[in-house]
């Protein structure tokens, strides 16, 4: 290996590097069982985080309009307490926000079947408390599932 395949390799990335050597990584949510394109495929980033400016901004409004007296700190509080319940209620009843819904992705649990209120309180709670700290944003596995849905089992997919 030259220099110029070291550095190439280095820029694009260890799994380009893996790839080229030869690596068959699949493709997201193989090792789930899932189709790799349409409904029930893995939820692709840019869809999630259109949801999740959806629900957020959707969770401003209520704080700014019903809770609080104008844009303050207590409205970002309050909004995150009504983005906790709002996703605790839509994803525990129907699978979805409304974020979700527009941008056609729904939770299901790992090996089908419905969600369970426990588990969809993990998912909430962690959900809440990662964005906090930015941590869905940051850290996923190879399916592109962020820590929040590996920890209660779970899989953002497309409707």
């Amino acid at each position: 290996m030259d220099n110029r395949q070291a550095i190439g390799s280095w820029l694009s990335g260890p799994r380009a590097a893996a790839e080229e050597a030869g690596v068959d990584f699949g493709y997201r949510g193989e090792q789930l069982g899932l189709p790799e394109h349409g409904p029930g495929s893995i939820a692709r980033p840019g869809r999630r985080l259109g949801a999740l400016a959806v629900d957020w901004g959707l969770c401003l409004l209520i704080a700014y309009g019903l809770l609080t007296d104008g844009y303050d700190q207590a409205t970002g509080n309050w909004a995150l307490l009504v983005f906790f319940v709002l996703g605790l209620l839509t994803v525990g009843t129907v699978g979805f926000t409304p974020g979700k819904r527009l941008f056609g992705l729904r939770v299901v649990p790992e090996g089908g079947g419905r969600l369970n209120p426990l588990r969809t309180l993990l998912r909430t709670l962690l959900r809440t408390a990662l964005l906090c700290v930015a941590v869905p944003a940051l850290i996923w596995d190879r399916d592109g599932r962020g820590l929040h849905d590996r920890l209660a089992r779970t899989i953002e997919v497309r409707a």
